[in-house]
């Protein structure tokens, strides 16, 4: 039995799970760890290196590439929809598949055993596998703001982070929470005490039922659930002023979100290192598109197999973009304050079990700047915009459903 699998055992034994993946309750941040060590367990037990490639290429000689994303197909991940259906992929050579993300998937564990070559993970979730073995690196942080929202009725006049003091609080768990655990911290709130801490699913009906007071929500998608949702006393969908959110970023607790990792050792091999540069440059491009081009990559998303309606993913579009642009040092940079803020408070910051998401920093190889900084060269010698200096989000209409 090796080390790594021995690890996993005594992992899986102390929390008590017979499988590493589960939704039946909250993910704790210890299962992050299991995860990653499942990943390098899977692939010693079967005599594969973690760092195997897909590799390969097509008739056409376009090299294979495999991304793995965190969740479903949306508008989440637009640019990259984008970036095979306008063919920015095919122009660097790549032939890009990628992969669904899903409830039993952890996207930076496919990319630790091999079966994807980059994948798309947030940033304190991936540290906690990194922490715990998984050989993976951050090479561009496509999303510069945080999107989390805590959501109220405008009633019960929640502004900030120290007003949740007594209320029903609702939280997905599974690493989303830290952000806000660390808002209610810095509010002087005990989140084992000062709250009704309750475990919400990942929808919106408890809160509409108002069996929460304040719930979880990233301005991108489940905020829009609540907006597409009629409002019962007056027959009409609900508008923005039935609500008050807090934002994290004003808060100060923002965690970096989702980023593109890549293979820590793989970096070492100068082909897998000009892949990388190509695949952010088509990537950042399909970016910059659906950036200019809101309802195309709608439809984009749409029928690459989105099972969320048309207006729903045109909020979705437009409320990343607000998340992406404008980037003053360019797409896909990572911003050290912001890396170091994410750091510190994932290192700091409980949950209601007392856990954190970091036991120590992250070492250098955590990030690296180096393979964007030259996809944005590429880029900008191609004359596209890698800042979004004049960018201005759209006025988007929800309907009923999302429809």
């Amino acid at each position: 039995m090796t080390r790594t699998t021995q690890r996993l055992r005594a992992c899986l034994a102390l929390s008590g799970e017979a499988r590493p993946q589960t939704r039946a309750r909250p993910e704790r941040m210890w299962r992050y760890a299991c995860l990653a060590l499942a990943a390098l367990a899977a692939a010693a037990l079967t005599g594969c290196s973690t760092t195997d490639s897909a590799g390969g290429t097509t008739a056409d000689g376009l090299s294979k590439v495999r991304l793995q994303l965190q969740w479903f197909k949306q508008g989440q991940f637009a640019g990259y929809l984008a970036a095979v259906d306008q063919g920015f992929y095919k122009e660097q050579g790549l032939s890009v598949e990628i992969l669904d993300g899903g409830t039993d998937i952890v996207p930076q564990t496919v990319l630790a055993q091999g079966q994807a070559d980059y994948a798309i993970a947030w940033v304190p979730k991936a540290l906690a596998s990194r922490e715990a073995g998984a050989g993976i690196t951050e090479v561009a942080q496509v999303f510069q703001r945080s999107g989390t929202k805590q959501v109220s009725f405008k009633s019960e006049n929640i502004t900030g982070a120290s007003a949740l003091r007594g209320k029903t609080v609702g939280n997905w768990g599974y690493g989303n929470e830290f952000e806000l655990f660390a808002g209610m911290t810095k509010a002087g709130i005990d989140p084992a005490k000062d709250v009704k801490l309750v475990q919400q699913q990942f929808d919106m009906n408890a809160f509409l039922a108002k069996d929460i007071t304040a719930a979880q929500a990233m301005s991108y998608n489940e905020y829009a659930q609540v907006l597409e949702t009629k409002n019962p006393a007056t027959g009409k969908l609900y508008t923005a002023d039935d609500f008050t959110t807090i934002d994290w970023n004003d808060e100060g607790v923002a965690m970096l979100q989702d980023a593109i990792w890549a293979n820590t050792e793989k970096l070492k091999d100068t082909k897998y290192q000009e892949q990388t540069v190509k695949f952010l440059a088509a990537s950042l491009k399909g970016w910059a598109f659906c950036r200019d081009n809101v309802d195309k990559c709608r439809d984009i998303t749409v029928a690459a197999g989105s099972t969320l309606g048309a207006t729903h993913q045109q909020w979705q579009i437009n409320e990343v973009n607000k998340l992406i642009w404008p980037s003053p040092n360019g797409i896909g940079t990572v911003d050290k304050s912001a890396w170091d803020r994410t750091v510190k408070i994932a290192r700091e910051t409980k949950n209601q079990e007392g856990v954190t998401v970091l036991k120590k920093d992250p070492d250098a190889s955590a990030f690296t700047n180096e393979y964007v900084t030259k996809a944005q060269e590429l880029l900008k010698t191609g004359g596209i915009d890698v800042t979004g200096t004049a960018f201005a989000p759209r006025q988007v209409t929800l309907t009923e459903g999302g429809k």
